[in-house]
C-alpha cells in the first residue's frame, strides 16, 4: 500500500469562514499516484472543523447561522474564562476534525454537488490541515 501525505497551510480572514479546499485535495490525490484507495483530510485545530457539502452561498450562510444557533457566542461557557472562544470549540466538534473520501481511478468519489470545506470558527488565523492519500 502506498501512503502520500501533504500538510497545507491556509490563512483565514474572518472570525467565521467556510473555505472550499476540494481543488487542493484533488491536486494531492493526483500527485500521490494512488489510483484506488482513500484520502483523509484532517484539521490540526480544535476550533476548525471539516465537512462535505454543496458550495452554494445561501447554503453556506445557512450552515453558519445553524451552527451559531446551536453554539452561540457568549452563552456563559466555562471555557470563555480562559480564551473567550468556547463557542468555536463547540461548533468544531459538531463537524469533526476530519473526513474520509474514497478514491477510484485516481479521482475523489464525491458526488456532483459535494465539496470539501474547512470551517474556521476562531479566525482570522494561520491554519494547517493534512491530506493523506492511501491505496494502490
Amino acid at each position: 500500500m502506498k501512503v502520500f501525505r501533504r500538510t497545507i497551510r491556509v490563512k483565514t480572514s474572518k472570525p467565521v469562514e467556510l473555505i472550499n479546499v476540494t481543488g487542493e485535495v484533488e491536486e494531492v490525490v493526483r500527485e500521490s499516484g494512488v489510483r484506488n484507495g482513500g484520502v483523509i483530510v484532517f484539521s490540526h485545530h480544535t476550533t476548525m472543523g471539516i465537512y462535505i457539502n454543496e458550495d452554494e452561498e445561501r447554503l453556506k450562510r445557512d450552515i453558519i447561522d445553524f451552527l451559531e444557533k446551536l453554539a452561540p457566542k457568549g452563552a456563559g461557557y466555562r471555557h470563555d474564562e480562559i480564551d473567550n472562544n468556547a463557542h468555536s470549540h463547540l461548533r468544531s466538534i459538531l463537524l469533526n476534525p476530519s473526513v474520509w473520501i474514497p478514491v477510484s481511478d485516481g479521482r475523489l468519489m464525491t458526488g456532483t454537488w459535494q465539496s470539501i470545506f474547512l470551517a474556521e470558527f476562531d479566525g482570522p488565523r494561520s491554519r494547517s490541515y493534512t491530506v493523506q492519500v492511501m491505496g494502490e
